[in-house]
């Protein structure tokens, strides 16, 4: 199966604009990758369920078809919940500010949602159509129908098979809808973990915002504190200059004194 050209919403993979360099942006590179292999790889998986929900209760339905059908859904499943954790990975290692991987990153998460939505569709419409169209063993019914039941012996021989292959039947009816079950994607699971990452980025961002309330406090502060400070030394400029023209008046008078003292 090969691999589509990756296209990640805002960066196509012709782009040369964008560049990353560190660790840190290589493992972000890896994981849009990833991300985007599994949502083909989720679509792919659809097609083949859509087919085989066709072909269910039909003259082509047969256990070769709902093996592939239980073998698709479990592989699929996997990558499901596989990639709703790439995605959380990729919001946690998103640079911050960077516009273009909250693009990204997005995108992704917007074609994840939309591929899921539609395998969670017709995976529920294979569970309906299989549990109205079981497929158990008739073995012991075909044997049941060569049996010879002259006699009363055989008669009842015959009763205690026919109870037996009726219990057979129960039991492998409620293992096939218990696996039927048990193969459909918990879909609302996976929105809930990505719900509870959109909460964790609001802590986050709470957090954001009461380190700039804090911040903005200090400010405030600081200006008060500011504004304070100059009033004082505005006040000590004041009171210098009254002590400074006292101390004029002062020596005015003592000169005064002098110069008539000199004079007599």
């Amino acid at each position: 199966m090969n691999k589509p050209l990756h296209n990640y919403g805002s960066i196509s993979s012709t782009s040369q604009d964008v560049l990353f360099s560190g660790d840190r942006s290589v493992e972000f590179n890896a994981a849009c990758d990833s991300v985007v292999t599994n949502i083909y790889t989720i679509n792919s998986s659809f097609k083949v369920l859509d087919t085989a929900l066709k072909n269910i209760g039909t003259k082509k339905d047969n256990h070769g078809l709902r093996n592939k059908v239980h073998v698709t859904q479990l592989s699929t499943n996997d990558i499901a919940a596989v990639t709703s954790k790439e995605i959380r990975k990729l919001k946690s290692l998103m640079k911050k500010g960077n516009k273009q991987q909250q693009l990204q990153v997005e995108k992704l998460e917007e074609n994840f949602k939309e591929a899921i939505g539609r395998y969670s569709v017709v995976q529920k419409g294979i569970a309906t159509k299989q549990k109205a169209h079981l497929l158990v063993s008739v073995n012991i019914e075909n044997e049941l129908q060569n049996e010879n039941s002259s006699s009363q012996q055989e008669t009842q021989r015959l009763l205690a098979r026919e109870l037996a292959f009726e219990q057979e039947m129960l039991m492998e009816r409620e293992t096939r809808i218990r696996q039927i079950e048990s193969d459909v994607l918990n879909v609302n699971e996976i929105m809930r973990e990505l719900g509870t990452l959109v909460h964790d980025q609001a802590e986050v961002i709470d957090t954001i915002e009461n380190s700039i309330d804090h911040a903005v406090g200090n400010v405030e502060e600081g200006t008060e504190q500011l504004l304070k400070a100059a009033e004082y030394q505005k006040k000590r400029r004041w009171k210098l200059f009254w002590l400074v023209l006292i101390l004029l008046i002062i020596a005015a008078f003592l000169i005064i004194i002098i110069v008539f003292s000199m004079k007599k």
